[in-house]
């Protein structure tokens, strides 16, 4: 693991057991199972919602964004904390609260959202005898009960 990682590590450990995960030519920083944040060419990227966001922009925080295929911005809903948070674990810690939350937020709607049920793919129609057809097919014997036998 490199040094800027293992930072982020140290740094957001206050919160819960931290996990990078190598992703998206980066990390992704897993907090108590909860993905919330993104590292990015050495830098950190925590993530935020309609309630956290302001904060960060508030605080000039900077947000994730990549070129797509055709060469728009694609902005993304995580932001770099404020350069002093990354000094100690104590000056992260609101930012990393803010981000968790927001992370809590997603899982809980994610949750509570039905299941999208899959499309299934078009039943083919079933063959189907006409009247004089079935009337000629040959029924199974009857079987005889114990109470029918005398």
């Amino acid at each position: 693991m490199d040094a800027f990682i293992e930072l982020c590590v140290e740094l957001l450990q206050p919160l819960g057991p931290v996990r990078p995960r190598r992703m998206f030519g980066g990390h992704g920083i897993y907090v108590d199972g909860l993905f919330m944040a993104l590292v990015i060419q050495n830098q950190l990227y925590l993530k935020t919602d309609d309630l956290s966001r302001e904060r960060f922009v508030a605080a000039g925080c900077s947000p994730f964004s990549y070129a797509t295929k055709t060469g728009e911005r694609q902005v993304m809903s995580y932001y770099q904390p404020p350069e002093e948070a990354l000094e100690s674990p104590p000056l992260m810690r609101p930012w990393a609260r803010l981000a968790f939350e927001a992370a809590l937020r997603a899982a809980n709607t994610k949750a509570a959202k039905p299941a999208a049920r899959k499309k299934s793919a078009p039943v083919a129609k079933r063959a189907t005898r006409s009247a004089p057809e079935k009337s000629a097919a040959k029924k199974p014997a009857a079987k005889k009960t114990a109470a029918g036998r005398g």
